[in-house]
């Protein structure tokens, strides 16, 4: 099998921080988008404000309300996946009247305002900045077939007559680089403010929805706490119980044989007990299986190798955490990669598999790929259902991606606050 694990590292490691600056950069050209279409809400709100003034406006102000709303809709779909739920209000009222007074409604006409201005700056300069380091880092390549008064850096500060000249050039994109590196997710961040502070619900439909989810994360882990008790009852009754009962039948045989035939008595013991330690091996997998040792013995990676040591398809780990997690987290994140890597040997057919770990803020990453035949159900009967119950009970979240033909990618957030 093959395994690899990254140890944790500092929260300053070069790696993580580029690996947040390409997040980063994700998140800025997505807002970029967005603004985009912020600007032309922002023209047409201009049309129809200067078509009120000759009544025409008053009969497209509904229908603009709405087109605002199918925007912002598509804003707070799109910060939700980088960070907690952004709940869309109802509906926009067909009346105008209403439509006016309705205070969701002066959210987003504000936030068209700022994610037009601010928001879509932003996402141009966080797009623009690394084709600039780019740039500048190749220039040594290519200076020389620019005519000379173009033979400039980005920001035309230095003019190139020779390789001297832009070696100093190659040398601003590598300094351009790790201010790029430095300020990107700063941006992102900003432009994320914009709109988390501006289309977010007010804090009584907010607590609606901390109601709702609580009710659900309840139900959940009852759900999961209900599975795991019926796996563990019938491991202990199928295999076990039985076992045990193997025990009790060959030593009252012992008992009998030691009466009529005391030579006979030796080899019935004997069986009884390769009986009695098969019990205890399935007994100690049952216990592991609730909280397997080696999480409080050494780390999840570690335990995570294990596994993937042990399951029959060529399997690789990564695990970037830089401290631990708590207890009932990291037994979670166990058991799905081990219901996970069990999936895979019994259905997938695939060859390899990788687990990946890491840790974005507050919440722990789980990804799970293979490249078996795809087409995975939750209904199923493979077990995803239970997982999915048993990362609902942590208020995580759930995802599966498994087209026909491959590959199937199994991910998991877990918060690692609990």
């Amino acid at each position: 099998m093959s395994t690899r694990v990254t140890r944790p590292t500092r929260k300053w490691d070069v790696w993580s921080r580029v690996r947040d600056t390409v997040e980063a950069l994700e998140h800025l050209v997505g807002g970029l988008a967005t603004g985009v279409m912020a600007i032309a809400m922002l023209l047409w709100l201009v049309v129809t404000a200067l078509l009120s003034v000759v009544g025409v406006g008053l009969y497209l102000a509904p229908t603009t309300f709405r087109m605002v709303r199918m925007i912002a809709d598509r804003e707070r779909a799109r910060l939700s996946r980088w960070g907690p739920d952004i709940v869309s209000p109802d509906p926009v009222p067909d009346s105008l009247r209403a439509a006016v007074r309705d205070p969701a409604v002066h959210q987003e006409l504000r936030w068209v305002l700022a994610h037009g201005t601010a928001g879509f700056t932003l996402g141009i300069a966080g797009a623009t900045l690394p084709l600039y380091v780019v740039s500048d880092i190749t220039f040594l390549l290519w200076w020389y077939l620019l005519p000379p008064e173009q033979a400039t850096d980005t920001l035309s500060l230095v003019r190139v007559d020779d390789v001297q000249d832009a070696l100093w050039v190659m040398l601003m994109g590598v300094g351009w680089g790790f201010v790029v590196v430095a300020v990107l997710p700063l941006m992102a961040r900003v432009q994320a403010r914009i709109g988390r502070n501006l289309l977010s619900p007010d804090p009584s439909a907010d607590l609606a929805l901390r109601v709702v989810r609580l009710a659900a994360t309840r139900a959940a882990a009852l759900e999961a706490h209900a599975a795991e008790l019926r796996r563990i009852e019938r491991s202990l009754h199928d295999g076990t119980q039985n076992r045990l009962v193997a025990v009790s039948v060959l030593l009252g045989a012992a008992r009998r044989a030691l009466a009529r035939d005391p030579a006979s008595a030796d080899a019935v013991l004997e069986r009884a007990q390769c009986a009695a330690e098969q019990a205890l091996a399935e007994l100690r997998e049952v216990v592991r299986s609730i909280l397997p040792p080696v999480l409080s013995d050494r780390s999840l990676p570690d335990a995570l190798t294990a596994l993937a040591a042990a399951c029959p398809v060529s399997c690789r780990v990564e695990a970037d955490l830089p401290e631990r997690c708590a207890a009932s987290v990291e037994a979670t994140a166990y058991l799905v990669v081990a219901e996970g890597l069990t999936n895979i040997a019994k259905h997938s057919r695939a060859h390899n598999a990788s687990v990946v770990l890491h840790r974005r803020g507050e919440l722990l990453f789980v990804e799970i790929t293979d490249d078996g035949d795809g087409g995975a159900n939750e209904h199923s009967g493979s077990g995803l259902v239970g997982i999915r119950h048993r990362v609902q009970a942590h208020d995580g979240t759930f995802a599966l991606s498994s087209p026909v033909g491959g590959p199937t990618v199994l991910t998991v957030s877990l918060p690692c606050g609990l």
